[in-house]
């Protein structure tokens, strides 16, 4: 079966054993996943808005919005929301990427009444007090997102290969936006995405869905059923191009990044096994030849992003200077022999049982079983039962990784990104990886 999310995406197949997915008024979702012998609950509220719906002058909007969800609602004040939880013996938390929020707690079962109505209240009637104080405390997360080189290199990176577009922006946002968005300019952009239809309530632990069906309509009842949001524009991916930003630091930060798949494109699983032969576990290629045959860094590695219309590919290296250039050959060294020689059935059957195991072990949690139902019923993509994705991980081929690599990982279709000191040997450096490089800079 198929059914429309309220966002023009589609909803293809029934969820897996064990999942319950249900639609209230205004087009409302809940989803939940029981799981006996446990006495606690995950829970999360996911709304389909992050930096990807903003436009330019509304850079970190959606991320303000999350902070200013806590500071208050008509009936309770930032204090007592804190004390609710706190004197639950829960946690609530909130986080914001580049296509949706989520606001999200665990708390025993017993408490998941009383946790739930001031969620809702946050999510539906946040009154902004304090806006300005809360100003001052994003702008100087901002400032301290600033002051780390080895988190906004992945940023530095995307504005490379998505250039003026919201996927290339900061979803924390600029200082600028975050210092003058009205009031009313917040309010009004709270209330065009938090609606019912932009809106998926989903728990995993200790309960009953048809409980959470109906907490659910009755507290979330003040959301608004009409969704005018604008659709996400399609990634336009660079050319090849480098960016450096010049600072005086002990390393050199480096970061490629690339066009990838969609989250839902069939060749996902062979792109996270690649990942993982890549940089993305302790017996990776990059870590092992970059980190523990040469010591030339500490921090290395590879990783995928996947969006509902395309994605992201990356590679990233921490260094001092007189290492760079040296790291820069063994990076293009690895990526082209990917793309050039299928992997050894030795180290394919390791990343599978790698894989598997981080995806059967992370599904223990309650919290981490919430995110995935909620992501995927938000987003609109597969829900896979746990068999089928071993199934399907376990289908993977030599041919398949290899033809994924030649295709995404190939070091002359990447651009870069790095900060560090001195332009010039970030440039000397990079023209190892590809010409284009040295070429675009």
């Amino acid at each position: 079966s198929a059914s429309d999310d309220g966002r023009g995406r589609s909803l293809t197949g029934t969820p897996p054993d064990g999942i319950r997915l249900s639609t209230g008024p205004g087009g409302l979702r809940v989803v939940s996943e029981a799981m006996p012998g446990l006495r606690s609950v995950a829970l999360g509220v996911w709304i389909g808005v992050g930096s990807r719906y903003e436009r330019q002058e509304q850079s970190g909007v959606s991320h303000f919005i999350e902070h200013l969800l806590f500071k208050g609602t008509p009936t309770r004040s930032a204090r007592e929301i804190a004390q609710v939880f706190d004197g639950l013996g829960g946690e609530i938390n909130a986080a914001t990427g580049r296509d949706s929020t989520l606001v999200y707690t665990r708390v025993l079962d017993s408490h998941v009444d009383e946790a739930f109505d001031v969620m809702a209240d946050m999510v539906q009637r946040p009154t902004l007090h304090d806006l300005d104080q809360e100003r001052e405390v994003v702008i100087e997360e901002i400032a301290m997102y600033e002051d780390d080189p080895d988190d906004l290199v992945h940023d530095l990176a995307a504005s490379a290969l998505y250039p003026d577009q919201p996927l290339g922006r900061p979803v924390i946002g600029t200082a600028d936006v975050v210092g003058s968005v009205s009031r009313d300019a917040i309010l009004s952009y709270h209330g065009r995405h938090y609606c019912a239809p932009n809106v998926v309530v989903a728990a995993a632990g200790s309960l009953d869905h048809e409980r959470l069906a109906e907490l659910s309509a009755r507290l979330l009842a003040d959301l608004p059923s009409s969704d005018a949001a604008p659709e996400i524009l399609p990634p336009s991916p660079s050319a090849p191009r480098l960016l450096v930003r010049e600072r005086p630091t002990e390393q050199y930060h480096l970061c490629l990044a690339g066009p990838g798949i969609s989250r839902d494109d069939e060749r996902r699983h062979a792109h996270a096994l690649l990942d993982s032969i890549l940089g993305g576990s302790m017996s990776s290629r990059l870590f092992q030849e970059i980190r523990e045959v040469r010591g030339l860094a500490y921090s290395v590695g590879s990783y995928t992003v996947g969006f509902q219309d395309g994605g992201q590919v990356g590679v990233f290296v921490g260094t001092r200077g007189d290492n760079l250039g040296l790291a820069c050959e063994v990076i293009a060294t690895e990526l082209r022999r990917m793309g050039d020689e299928p992997v050894a059935p030795a180290e394919l059957r390791r990343a599978k049982e790698h894989l598997k195991g981080r995806v059967v072990l992370g599904l223990e949690s309650p919290s981490t079983r919430m995110n995935r139902i909620g992501r995927s019923i938000l987003s609109g993509s597969e829900l896979l039962a746990i068999d089928d994705l071993i199934e399907r991980i376990e289908a993977v081929t030599a041919d398949d990784i290899q033809g994924l690599a030649a295709e995404f990982w190939n070091p002359e279709r990447l651009c870069a990104a790095a900060i560090g000191t001195s332009r010039a040997l970030v440039e000397l450096a990079t023209a190892k990886l590809s010409p284009a490089l040295s070429q675009a800079a």
